[in-house]
């Protein structure tokens, strides 16, 4: 017999990189204000940080959480304090299959990737904003390494709720994999969601491919996850060239998509209000 919350359908819907660029920030409160956005994931090492901070603690009805930052980004600890991390800007690197294979093998790593963890952890707490989330840029907390980081750090922090980034759409060689994450997360009594929608959209999230998701909305948790940005006359990174922010933006804030949200008759909110209503947070 399905249980509740397989037959349930309560839906979260988060803004990644929220930090990142002014633009963001500028999208991440419009969607709020004015559209469907419940949720965004605070870079709390990136450039406008403090703006997204300042944002959020004027719109308490937005969850906010923790996006680390692992992989193609600024770390939060100086270079020298992390030198097989970061290049000497403090940026980490892109090639996160070598780094993954690095914080696996290498001890003196691994104490670093924690230190940094922990750092970030550490600056998320100094905002005074609640933690509703973590999850991770580029969703690096599939690798072993850090997700046991995570799950052992973030309890010092409070930590009730991570994304488990499994789209119904995986390819099954993948899955096997997201079993063993969630089984992670469940031993811990870290709540998680059940699926999400924007992997294989990623910056491509629509309208049109918005209205496609939610009308085939399965049962359980389900997380639907943007980038979104004002328009601006350059890409906001290197690797979001083909990123379409302000076509996530319009979608968020379409009343199209609000119409079919509303007709769903689903619970809607940040991880905390959603999954503590199915009593899945510990």
């Amino acid at each position: 017999m399905p249980t509740p919350r397989a037959t349930q359908k309560s839906l979260i819907i988060t803004a990644d990189d929220f930090g990142l660029h002014p633009r963001v920030n500028e999208a991440v409160e419009r969607a709020h204000r004015h559209g469907v956005l419940t949720s965004a994931s605070l870079m709390v090492g990136a450039p406008a940080a403090h703006d997204a901070v300042a944002r959020a603690r004027a719109l308490p009805r937005l969850r906010v959480g923790l996006h680390l930052v692992l992989a193609d980004g600024m770390a939060c600890l100086r270079p020298g304090a992390i030198p097989a991390l970061v290049d000497e800007h403090g940026r980490f690197g892109q090639n996160m299959v070598r780094d993954g294979v690095r914080f696996f093998c290498l001890p003196r790593v691994r104490r670093q990737l924690a230190l940094e963890i922990r750092a970030q952890f550490e600056a998320y707490a100094k905002t005074g904003l609640p933690l509703d989330h973590v999850n991770t840029h580029k969703h690096f907390h599939l690798h072993p390494t850090v997700l046991e980081l995570i799950v052992e750090i973030g309890r010092d922090y409070g930590m009730r709720a991570m994304r488990l980034p499994f789209e119904t759409t995986a390819p099954f060689w993948l899955k096997p994999w997201i079993a063993l994450v969630r089984k992670r997360l469940d031993r811990a009594g870290i709540a998680h969601n059940d699926y999400v929608f924007g992997i294989a959209h990623s910056g491509q999230m629509d309208e049109t491919t918005l209205l496609a998701a939610l009308a085939d909305l399965p049962g359980g948790v389900g997380e639907i996850y943007f980038h979104p940005a004002t328009a601006g006359d350059s890409p906001l990174t290197h690797g979001m060239r083909s990123y379409r922010h302000a076509d996530e933006l319009d979608a968020l804030i379409s009343p199209r998509v609000a119409a079919a949200i509303e007709s769903l008759r689903v619970r809607r909110g940040g991880f905390v209000d959603v999954l503590s209503h199915i009593g899945a947070t510990p």
